[in-house]
């Protein structure tokens, strides 16, 4: 072979070996000596999860998953430390010094500054970064929870961490349906399935406005109420006040985190009686026509247990309309203790009801080697016995259907991304309580009980029959370890139609500290209340309304697509879900205020719009 030949075949492959290497050499230099700022993102080993959102019944969205920017620095490739610090201090509402510390203090290259911050601090960080400052320092766009309704169902939606965890409400219990947990890194993008409650959010909005009246007007600890269906054992609405606002769940206090239908144990009073009587004729102990003698205070259990009247003869029906607490106790020396607590263990006192919430209490119930010889009438009108608001209004389930006792249900179904029905919740029957007659019985005593002067007759509503019971519980006070004379606790429980039951409500008020605090005087017309402004929600017929009967198909309209234009758009009103969108318009800046629906804009409408038009919304 030529010499020559050979020599320029290998300058040849040496120039083509070349143009293949040097741009490899090129970048490993410049990964090497230049940083980039998004080496700190590893390859992603799991697919990014988009949290599925939370709807009530109708499909009113309740929680659902938006983009939020986070902020980070990759300390290899900061210019000024101290400089930096101070402008995210100025920014971001820190600490200059607790910044510098991250920015200092630690080995690793990569460090979050602030997670998930607002539009209007990642804006202007952009802008500063644009103006070749903060270098090092990076948006970086995560998954963030927004709940648009703020405050209402906040103790049943609950709430999730900084990485969209859940941790309370149905945000945990259906924390692996909403976010489900992928390894297969082929995929860029997981999303969480939907979940539909048994809520209906305008029945919610409109027993939350009550109960805060009521919370205010008594200068109460707590209210809660409870509106289940009374067929079905859904819950309609559940409150608990004082209550907490979830996008920003740290700056509330655990009191105000609690979900008081499921956590809180209390002595239910007069409003146990309902379950007592039930026991006791569904025994045979009683009969409807059997009388008792009330001359005021009972002597039969060692320490006098006293009552709001001198009742004389009275009967079962009786017991339940005046609220009589000597009848009670007389009523329960027909029945034996084991007798008595098994059957009033088939209503699910001493147990949990299983609703698909965290934190739910069994109440406290004791077997009756514990019982005192006080136990047995006390228990009869309320007392020596603990309760929680869901176990009572699941118990009372099986007076509206013929003694069946149904699991309370918070979730309605669970849809795929895709729409498709991946899970169902039904009607759930439990045991039985007691006989269908029995049950109606009951619910004849309670509707005497709103009639004539009967203790429920503040919660009749014209033209609705209502069955009701009234209580007025006395407090335990941990600190003197007796019964309180200065808290009290009143309640009611109603049923209505009471001819044909469709609902269930509960109330409790804690520690009322105005001039009333008998159930009949304060939680009576708060069920009156409920009952008018919740029946037109449930299109239910009264004795003066005619209900129009409906073919069933609705034509829903699609929400529009919020657009600016040339001209500035009247936004008044329209939600915060609908502008969200307007974050992707590259020809404005853009800065929403609050929550709920917009109720102010600037500029106003028809103003000409530009490439450099910043639009601020507020909402409420």
């Amino acid at each position: 072979m030529d010499t020559t030949e050979g020599k320029k075949r290998l300058f040849i492959y040496i120039i083509f070996l070349s143009l293949l290497i040097i741009p490899l050499l090129i970048r490993l230099g410049s990964i090497m000596l230049f940083p980039s700022e998004r080496l700190h993102t590893d390859p992603a080993t799991q697919p990014a999860i988009e949290r599925g959102p939370i709807l009530d019944r109708n499909g009113k969205i309740l929680a659902i998953q938006t983009k939020l920017k986070s902020v980070s620095a990759w300390i290899p490739y900061l210019d000024n430390t101290e400089e930096t610090a101070r402008i995210l201090a100025d920014v971001l509402g820190m600490s200059e010094k607790h910044i510098l510390n991250l920015l200092t203090g630690t080995t690793r290259k990569y460090v979050f500054i602030k997670r998930k911050v607002t539009p209007t601090e990642s804006e202007k960080i952009a802008e500063i970064k644009s103006q070749g400052k903060l270098r090092g320092i990076n948006l970086d766009e995560e998954f963030a929870r927004s709940y648009p309704q703020s405050r209402l169902a906040c103790h049943i939606i609950g709430y999730v961490d900084i990485d969209n965890n859940g941790l309370d409400g149905v945000e945990l219990a259906f924390d692996e349906e909403l976010s489900p947990k992928m390894s297969d890194s082929g995929i860029d993008i997981v999303y969480g399935n939907q979940l539909f409650l048994t809520v209906d959010i305008n029945i919610q909005f409109l027993v939350t406005q009550i109960a805060r009246e009521v919370y205010a007007e008594n200068d109460a600890d707590a209210v809660m109420i409870l509106v289940m269906n009374a067929k079905t054992g859904e819950i309609l609405s559940s409150v608990s006040i004082p209550d907490f606002n979830p996008n920003d769940f740290t700056r509330y206090s655990d009191a105000e985190r609690t979900n008081r239908p499921l956590f809180a144990s209390y002595e239910p009073g007069s409003v146990f009686k309902i379950f007592t009587i039930s026991s006791l004729l569904e025994a045979g102990a009683i009969t409807t026509v059997e009388e008792f003698t009330c001359n005021g205070v009972y002597e039969g259990a060692g320490e006098p247990i006293n009552c709001l009247g001198i009742h004389g003869r009275i009967t079962a029906a009786g017991i339940i309309k005046y609220s009589c607490n000597v009848g009670a106790a007389f009523a329960s020396e027909h029945i034996g203790e084991r007798r008595f607590h098994d059957q009033l263990k088939r209503f699910g006192f001493g147990d949990k009801t299983g609703i698909s919430l965290p934190g739910e209490t069994t109440g406290i119930f004791h077997d009756v080697e514990d019982w005192s010889g006080r136990s047995k009438p006390a228990i009869a009108f309320g007392q020596e016995i603990s309760v929680s608001a869901i176990q009572m209004a699941a118990a009372a389930t099986a007076l509206t259907n013929d003694g069946t006792i149904l699991k309370p249900l918070i979730v309605k179904k669970i849809v795929s991304p895709e729409g498709k029905l991946i899970k169902e919740y039904n009607r759930e029957p439990v045991r039985t309580a007691v006989s269908p007659a029995t049950a109606r019985t009951m619910l004849a005593m309670m509707e005497e009980a709103t009639a004539g002067n009967g203790t429920a007759r503040g919660a009749r509503v014209e033209g609705v029959r209502i069955a009701a019971k009234t209580g007025t519980a006395e407090a335990y006070d941990p600190v003197s370890h007796s019964i309180s004379t200065t808290h009290f606790i009143p309640s009611i429980l109603g049923i209505f139609p009471a001819d044909d039951p469709q609902c269930i409500v509960y109330i409790v008020i804690d520690h009322p500290k105005g001039e009333h605090y008998f159930g009949s005087r304060i939680a009576a017309p708060v069920l009156k209340k409920i009952i008018e402004q919740i029946i037109p929600v449930l299109n239910l017929p009264t004795d003066d309304n005619t209900i129009v009967r409906h073919s069933g198909n609705v034509e829903l309209s699609v929400p529009p697509i919020i657009e600016i234009g040339s001209l500035m758009p009247d936004l008044t009103g329209t939600p915060k879900r609908l502008l969200l969108s307007l974050y992707s318009n590259s020809r404005i800046t853009l800065h929403i205020r609050g929550e709920g629906y917009v109720v102010k804009q600037n500029p106003p409408p028809g103003t000409p719009v530009g490439p450099d038009t910043t639009i601020i919304l507020e909402l409420e």
